[in-house]
């Protein structure tokens, strides 16, 4: 942190929306009341939602994480499935070990697999937009047979794909891409197949979009965008993108305040903050808290969209919120 001498102004723009979406409060909500009802230890395959703060936070509750099923012993705790949705070979081998589980995919990353079932009943070639070795673009990638689905990350990808001139095509995407950069590819692919199937409704969510609107309202009157957020957060690291394409000067992804580069931010004038999907808002206050100790802030709130969405329960767990 840097030292305390003169206190020099700083204009705070904060995005809104910001950080937590529906699919991430509803995910650790499961993890939480799981752990009220079955006590601890709970078993969760990959991190609930990619944040350190959070997955720190419920392994001191009780939680366990683990990577694979393979990795948990012979027990009647419930085991979780992450937010980003699982390939099917997880719960089927699950059930073959007679675990207990519960799944916490995003109802909007379920959509997804469902629509991928769909094309694959229909025979259709599918195009999968998104990122190799993203937990989400395993799990959609494992609803099919291998070889069903092929990945288009660039456009690059789009331009060079093949199929034989009597397929049918369709597209489905990742749900936590940049908006800008997919409209890209779709269009390329548009062009080459003009009667590719497309998503009755978009894939990319709701939160990752309005995330990105509010960043792009703010960034080109900010001399530094700062993004909370993980590196391995998908729709974190699009944020810094999309900041930095929309004229911030500087744009950055923190995890924490101690993650801040203080010696280089003694010129800076405004600042815009927003967090990823993921990142709990106590994480913004932190930073915000860490600006005032050395600057006399002003906050500003840059709304852009309200969102007021939220997601069932699994049936196990619809009781408890009634308590």
């Amino acid at each position: 942190m840097p030292q305390k001498t003169s206190r020099p102004s700083l204009k705070i723009l904060l995005a809104a929306p910001r950080g937590f979406c529906a699919g991430v409060d509803r995910a650790i909500q499961i993890v939480e009341l799981a752990l009220k009802k079955y006590g601890a230890p709970i078993y969760v395959r990959h991190e609930i939602v990619h944040n350190r703060y959070v997955v720190d936070s419920l392994k001191a509750k009780g939680a366990i994480f683990v990577e694979e099923l393979d990795e948990i012993p012979e027990s009647d705790a419930p085991v979780i499935f992450s937010a980003h949705g699982v390939p099917k070979s997880v719960p089927d081998s699950a059930r073959r070990r007679n675990m207990f589980f519960l799944d916490a995919t995003c109802p909007l990353v379920s959509k997804v697999h469902v629509e991928a079932e769909r094309h694959h009943a229909l025979g259709r070639q599918i195009l999968l937009i998104g990122h190799a070795g993203h937990p989400e673009v395993i799990g959609t990638m494992g609803q099919l047979p291998d070889g069903s689905v092929e990945l288009i990350e660039t456009v690059q990808d789009a331009r060079s794909v093949q199929f034989n001139a009597d397929a049918e095509v369709a597209y489905i995407t990742q749900t936590t891409l940049s908006v800008d950069d997919t409209e890209e590819i779709v269009k390329i692919l548009k062009e080459r197949f003009p009667d590719i199937s497309q998503p009755h409704k978009e894939d990319i969510c709701y939160a990752t979009t309005n995330r990105q609107a509010a960043v792009k309202a703010i960034a080109n009157a900010c001399d530094l965008m700062i993004v909370v957020g993980a590196k391995n957060s998908s729709n974190s690291m699009r944020l810094v993108e999309v900041a930095k394409k929309a004229g911030s000067k500087r744009s950055i992804l923190v995890q924490r305040a101690n993650d801040l580069p203080w010696a280089s931010l003694s010129e800076v004038k405004t600042v815009g903050i927003t967090a990823g999907a993921s990142a709990p808002e106590v994480l913004v206050d932190e930073i915000i808290q860490a600006f005032s100790e050395n600057w006399d802030i002003e906050v500003e709130t840059v709304l852009t969209a309200r969102e007021n969405i939220a997601f069932n329960l699994p049936r196990e767990l619809r009781e408890m919120t009634a308590e």
